[in-house]
């Protein structure tokens, strides 16, 4: 990657909106290509991510090579570790249960710390991001409306916290807290219980023609499952259980007229977090002044709410929105 470098932070004397606070924080970032003007974009990861997940081929082989919608001999790319993921403070770097209740609002006020007083960067050209990181984007867009010139918030909804989204959230935060060996969140080896069920939240973002594909007889299916939940078994209890809690008070939606940034919002047919059929992007984006909806049809090389993870679905509408600016 052009000119890749990765960046420490430290926020000193950090206050999250529960209250609580911490003396130092730690966020993490890369940078990719060259500042140059107004060339600067903030990437924002899903919550199984990190910023790693964006040097993945399914996403970098599709938006910074030459040509590409990010092309970095172009574009300054910023993407952080959010609060509680990959480098960043998270629970199980010691606090464990004692760590702060972080929430979304509380990470999008660190990384526009860690843009303005590390970065040095008051004003970014566009700020994209995937599932949580879509939720995120929009954040930023009614918290900071004059940060940036355009918002792409993918694989997401401007609309509160609800339904079938928060009950897969809340399955899994309730099998964490009652796995016997949980304790509170005080454990001295990882809960292992908790992961037999881990891989419902595949079920609900994942395409159920893809799963179908991967598991065609139960004995496939079922080394399907068990690698799900050895996938599960490596991450931390606690981390986990932050990240999903994090959610939970998320809603933009009473002030989506504060979003001055011209907005691509883009969707997939096939995505069960987000299902288009219940109808609530159409009125919300209606509030918003040059905002635009794209939804990629479900096909054969779409994967349900996952697809945001491949960015070969959905580059062509992202260049074109770019070089509309």
């Amino acid at each position: 990657m052009t000119d890749r470098k990765t960046h420490v932070f430290t926020c000193k004397d950090f206050r999250f909106a529960s209250g609580q606070s911490l003396p130092e924080l730690k966020l993490s970032c890369i940078t990719m290509g060259t500042r140059r003007g107004n060339n600067a974009a903030l990437l924002l990861h899903n919550t199984t991510g990190t910023a790693e997940t964006f040097l993945a081929p399914t996403l970098a082989g599709a938006l910074f090579g030459p040509g590409q919608p990010l092309d970095l001999e172009r574009w300054f790319v910023i993407v952080p570790d959010m609060v509680g993921f990959g480098a960043s403070s998270k629970p199980s770097d010691g606090l464990r249960a004692a760590f702060p209740n972080y929430r979304y609002d509380d990470m999008v006020a660190a990384t526009h710390r860690l843009l303005t007083q590390h970065l040095g960067i008051e004003h970014l050209r566009l700020i994209l991001g995937i599932s949580m990181g879509g939720m995120l984007a929009w954040i930023f867009g009614v918290r900071h409306p004059g940060l940036m010139d355009a918002l792409v918030p993918i694989a997401s909804q401007p609309t509160a916290m609800s339904g079938r989204n928060w009950m897969q959230r809340r399955i899994a935060i309730e099998a964490i807290k009652n796995d016997p060996e949980w304790n509170g969140g005080d454990y001295a080896k990882n809960p292992s219980r908790y992961v037999i069920t881990a891989p419902f939240s595949a079920l609900m973002t994942g395409s159920v023609v893809r799963l179908q594909e991967a598991g065609p007889t139960r004995a496939a299916a079922d080394a399907e499952y068990r690698k799900l939940v050895e996938r599960a078994r490596g991450g931390d209890a606690n981390d986990r259980l932050y990240q999903l809690e994090a959610s939970m008070d998320y809603d933009p939606s009473g002030e989506l007229e504060k979003i001055s940034a011209r907005v691509l919002a883009i969707n997939f047919e096939d995505d069960e977090l987000n299902p288009p059929r219940l109808g609530l992007m159409e009125p919300a984006l209606a509030r918003i002044p040059n905002a635009r909806y794209v939804l990629i049809p479900a096909g054969p090389d779409t994967f349900g709410h996952t697809s945001n993870q491949h960015a070969r679905l959905w580059s062509a509408p992202l260049a074109d929105f770019l070089e509309s600016l």
